[in-house]
């Protein structure tokens, strides 16, 4: 039997991230502060995320483990969409307009084991926090008051600067967990999809293709669907496949705005 010789490597999230920070270097993030606008290159997102990983590992994460995000659509959102599937963890997006019941239910179904979460949206996660013991660390991204949160906080900013970049990423199966969302529990609770690498490689690349978006360098993309939903229809990733900007609304979502 003859057998492949051509483009045998796993369909993952790091072959992504790397495809992105090594051809599409220069491409951006741009991230709306509500005072301005952030800026980072691929190379500089690709370079955090192996900071996010190292510390990540350092915090106790390790392969299959659930890592969630309650965030907006931001720069270190995108971090986390490569740093924890990259390092054979899951990354559970939390959608930030549920019951506080459902959310507290999604959390303890996963059994994620940290939540990363916005300092706006602390207060939101507040609410479920008597139900969230099992929860070993809250990363804030920015310097708003988490006191609500206890003991458990840990500064984004704080082990991204603790971290060398230069992770050594795990060569990891294509179909492994990568990433799961939950139903909005409209018909009782919600229920989980798990997404492999493979999923999300193909999803990503279907993102490209002309029968669906054609995104392509020239483009500019703006993500205003949120990051917890269906991965953002695979908009940032595809972004890294195709070197599209990517524009992250944070919580400036008004049509002004925007």
């Amino acid at each position: 039997m003859i057998v492949s010789t051509m483009q045998e490597y796993p369909l993952t999230i790091t072959a992504i991230m790397r495809h992105g920070a090594a051809v599409y270097g220069g491409s951006e993030c741009v991230t709306n502060t509500g005072a301005g606008f952030r800026r980072a290159t691929f190379a500089e997102i690709a370079a955090n995320a192996e900071r996010l990983a190292a510390a990540l590992t350092r915090l106790g994460v390790g392969a299959g483990d659930r890592v969630a995000t309650f965030c907006w659509n931001n720069q270190e959102h995108l971090e986390a969409y490569f740093a924890v599937p990259g390092m054979g963890a899951v990354l559970h997006t939390l959608n930030i307009r549920l019951f506080p019941e459902q959310l507290s239910h999604i959390v303890n179904h996963a059994e994620d084991k940290i939540i990363m979460v916005d300092d706006t949206l602390v207060p939101l996660l507040a609410r479920s926090l008597a139900d969230l013991g099992a929860v070993e660390k809250f990363i804030v991204v920015g310097d708003g008051d988490a006191g609500v949160l206890g003991d458990r906080v840990v500064r984004y900013s704080d082990i991204i600067a603790a971290e060398e970049p230069g992770f050594a990423w795990p060569e990891l199966d294509e179909r492994s967990a990568a990433t799961m969302c939950y139903t909005s529990g409209t018909t009782g609770n919600p229920k989980g999809v798990v997404y492999s690498h493979r999923s999300s490689y193909l999803h990503a690349m279907a993102v490209l293709s002309a029968s669906l978006m054609g995104i392509t360098e020239a483009d500019r993309v703006l993500t205003i669907v949120p990051m917890f939903h269906v991965n953002a229809w695979g908009l940032p990733y595809g972004a890294f496949l195709s070197g599209a900007t990517l524009h992250m609304p944070g919580p400036f979502m008004m049509p002004d705005q925007l």
